[in-house]
């Protein structure tokens, strides 16, 4: 087992379980997050208040014994944002994982320990979890491929909630084709027919910094070459703020009513900006809960027609790299909210979205995310592997 030189895992004794026999995973190495449980081993959800009040699980989540059953070994559970809400990866009890593409800026959350793990190489591949970017975005910040599946495409049973019908599993990789190779095992058999053409989201795009814009050029001009000239579309004449707004209220919403009885009985102890996030779910005005989830079914309506017959839409995963350390609460929160409003865009729609790190700002990474139609995962999952190796990754 390797050392954990970058704080990824959950600190004292390490999880170990070898995978059965000689599956397509078999031979490869893995983490998970650590709010699926794993028959044993206490789940912490990232918070020793869940730990001590929540017993340890006797059985081990769907996705986790798939993966076993497929040949891979587990090598350990991995660090998250207290109860998966949060971007930036701090964990104030278990520490803040260091991001290994850029040590001096947050690896992003709240799949943190996960993608860290990845980007280390301590692990060929680690499942993290993604509501509202906690795959995307860290596999975004410390330079690695990620993936947000189609919404209720991977089985969550034996995993820790946090808004139900916006939670999917996800996974990051050192490669894309181990990153397909997971997915192989983990998703149900959907089209695999080829994909195109190729939509450049306008708001996306202009959303990114013009540095991060840039970086990922070459990315984009890549898959151009793969699926013909990018056709500029706007997918949110309303404003992405607009998209992140009733994405934060709906998304509230169901937090609350999922964790909120927890949080009133336990009186949890929480970390920057947790603690915020929770009271501001609990206030949430049921008005504003119910425009979001109008919104949601608009945005719907409309990103499904526009890609169910094959299409992609590509554009800048986060609008930026990873913030630095030593940004402020207020600066953090601006961040997250510029960024959410891109991630959204799958988010409310229950999309695909494959993240592959294509480009570098101020030496740290950013990455360019290929987006379809739910039950599209396969042919996405393959349409990057094919990009990433056009881009020598």
């Amino acid at each position: 087992m390797q050392e954990d030189t970058v704080g990824a895992f959950v600190p004292g004794q390490r999880a170990a379980v070898a995978g059965v026999g000689q599956g397509p995973l078999a031979g490869l190495s893995f983490a998970i997050k650590d709010l699926y449980d794993l028959a044993g081993w206490p789940t912490t959800y990232g918070s020793p208040d869940w730990a001590r009040t929540h017993p340890v699980p006797g059985s081990t989540a769907v996705a986790v014994t798939a993966l076993l059953q497929a040949g891979a070994d587990l090598v350990g559970k991995t660090k998250t944002v207290e109860l998966a809400y949060g971007l930036t990866g701090e964990n104030l009890w278990h520490g803040t994982p260091t991001n290994p593409a850029a040590p001096d800026r947050f690896p992003g959350g709240s799949s943190c320990g996960s993608a860290a793990a990845v980007s280390a190489r301590l692990v060929d591949f680690a499942m993290g979890s993604d509501t509202g970017g906690s795959v995307r975005i860290p596999a975004s910040y410390c330079g690695v491929f990620g993936i947000r599946p189609t919404w209720g495409a991977v089985s969550l049973a034996g995993a820790c909630p946090l808004g139900p019908s916006f939670d999917t599993a996800g996974w990051f990789a050192t490669k894309a084709a181990v990153l397909r190779r997971v997915g192989e095992v983990l998703l149900p058999p959907g089209s695999e027919a080829p994909l195109g053409p190729l939509l450049q989201v306008s708001e996306a795009w202009t959303n990114a910094t013009p540095q991060t814009a840039e970086a990922l050029k070459p990315a984009l001009h890549a898959a151009e070459a793969l699926l013909g000239p990018a056709l500029p579309v706007g997918l949110a004449p309303e404003g992405l703020h607009v998209f992140y707004e009733n994405f934060r209220c709906a998304q509230a919403e169901e937090a609350w009513a999922t964790l909120g009885a927890w949080v009133e009985a336990t009186r949890p102890e929480f970390g920057p900006g947790v603690g915020e996030r929770f009271a501001a779910a609990k206030g949430m005005e049921p008005a504003k809960a119910a425009a979001g989830r109008a919104f949601r079914k608009l945005a719907q309506a409309r990103l499904h027609a526009l890609l169910g017959g094959g299409a992609v839409a590509i554009y800048p995963t986060s609008p930026a790299a990873a913030p630095l350390l030593t940004a402020t609460q207020a600066e953090q929160n601006a961040v997250r909210e510029r960024t959410m409003g891109v991630t959204a865009i799958a988010g409310l729609a229950g999309l695909c979205e494959v993240t592959i790190p294509a480009g570098r700002v101020d030496g740290a990474p950013v990455g360019i995310s290929l987006v379809a139609a739910p039950g599209r995962d396969r042919a996405l999952l393959a349409l990057a592997e094919i990009l990433a190796g056009e881009l020598g990754l």
